[in-house]
């Protein structure tokens, strides 16, 4: 994990696409780059995705095994890559001609290791630039501390946290009423049931084409699995199989597949950007908590925090992870976003929270959040981009230079280890 590696970035080979990175704050100049990126569109990570009668017909298939990167979506990644060189070329993080020092790291997926790859290549063609990470499938706890046991974690305290983020139960809806502890689990895990339960309706018919006893997901009621010494808090019920089947769904959309192969041709676009609302609301839950946030990030964060401090490491650090790694770090820091076609806050193939190390004239250093992805439509097409979507995410509690959400890079630091 600690080495640099190098990179030639050549001259004249970069797709020509215009930047559109939102400037810099006045007076201040990009040094440094450090992006948390997830990998790019796959199948489902297993075979069925759901358990038997969720859909009335079978799955599509796909043309790589379960989990891996498809060729579409190396050709999405390819994309953003270009432009992320493009931009930085222009902003001068990045030499026109000679060498950048360029640090890549991976998860053990397969997904992620290629994701990294592809990336690398565009980010530095015809440059060796192979991505540090573990065999392929043997866990790295940098990416997942909790599952692998290597940070302290209390699973009663992680579960008081989702409750938390549940919230109070809301007024009776669909469901009825809520009680403290009804069928549905806590109150606010059933409130945020009742909530989502149009979509919950509207992906039933996706998969089933019309009511079907038996068929679907909604009406299993949604709840909070005990929690378990050392694992992360679960959903069970309705919530939890609608993430997966959302997800499913805006993977075979972005994927370029055929309208008639999206939800077996009974999924539409906007059904695709609404259901994601489903996804986004399990990570809400799930991920976003800072007690959660904090463990799942308690090897990542310090890399982050490292890699913009050591003036001696890479000019661009891209870390190859997953959903869940970045709905985590917007967590942990409170950043917000919303990429067009999706829910907001659900992080896309190919997404990632980018932090911006920025120097004065005097050599001090700040730090700025922005969220970069192709649009949904953007990662379905895999074209050559001109504008996708770069947001600036004001990091709360930071008001440097009178810019409010720029951060010191001590100050920074302390939020993002505190």
């Amino acid at each position: 994990m600690k080495r640099l590696l190098i990179a030639t970035l050549v001259a004249g080979m970069a797709t020509p696409v215009a930047a559109r990175e939102p400037a810099a704050p006045a007076g201040l100049t990009l040094d440094r780059v450090v992006l948390l990126m997830r990998h790019g569109v796959r199948p489902p990570t297993k075979s069925p995705p759901l358990p038997a009668r969720s859909a009335r017909d079978a799955w599509p298939q796909w043309p790589v095994a379960p989990g891996y990167l498809t060729p579409h979506g190396r050709a999405a990644l390819v994309q953003i890559a270009r432009y992320d060189r493009t931009t930085w070329t222009a902003a001068g993080l990045l030499p026109r001609r000679g060498c950048a020092r360029l640090r890549i790291v991976a998860d053990s997926d397969q997904r992620t290791i290629e994701t990294a790859r592809t990336y690398a290549a565009e980010l530095a063609p015809g440059c060796p630039s192979a991505p540090e990470h573990k065999p392929q499938d043997v866990a790295d706890p940098l990416f997942s501390p909790i599952d692998e046991g290597t940070v302290p974690f209390d699973a009663e305290e992680a579960r008081a946290a989702v409750l938390a983020a549940a919230g109070p139960a809301g007024p009776a809806g669909p469901a009825g009423p809520a009680g403290p502890a009804g069928p549905a689990g806590p109150a606010g895990i059933a409130a945020e049931e009742r909530r989502l339960a149009p979509l919950l309706t509207r992906l039933d018919v996706i998969l089933c084409g019309k009511p079907t006893p038996g068929c679907g997901i909604a009406a299993t009621p949604t709840g909070l699995a005990p929690a378990r010494p050392g694992k992360r808090p679960k959903l069970t019920g309705a919530l939890d199989r609608a993430s997966t089947a959302a997800q499913i769904l805006l993977l075979e959309y972005a994927d370029g597949k055929a309208m008639t192969d999206v939800g077996w041709g009974r999924a539409t676009p906007a059904d695709i950007g609404r259901l994601s609302e489903l996804h986004s609301a399990e990570f809400r839950l799930l991920a976003r908590p800072r007690y959660v946030a904090r463990a799942n990030l308690a090897l990542l964060a310090p890399l982050i925090a490292d890699s913009l401090g050591d003036d001696g490491a890479a000019a661009v650090t891209m870390i190859s992870g997953h959903d869940t790694n970045i709905a985590s770090l917007g967590g942990l820091l409170d950043l917000h976003w919303r990429v067009p076609g999706l829910a907001a806050d659900d992080p896309s193939p190919g997404g990632a929270i980018i932090f911006e190390r920025l120097r004065d004239v005097a050599g001090d250093r700040y730090v700025r959040a922005l969220f970069r992805s192709q649009t949904l439509d953007q990662i379905r097409s895999a074209a050559p981009l001109a504008a996708p979507y770069v947001a600036v995410l004001p990091i709360p509690g930071c008001k440097a230079r009178g810019v409010a959400g720029l951060c010191t890079l001590a100050e920074f630091r302390a939020a993002l280890l505190r």
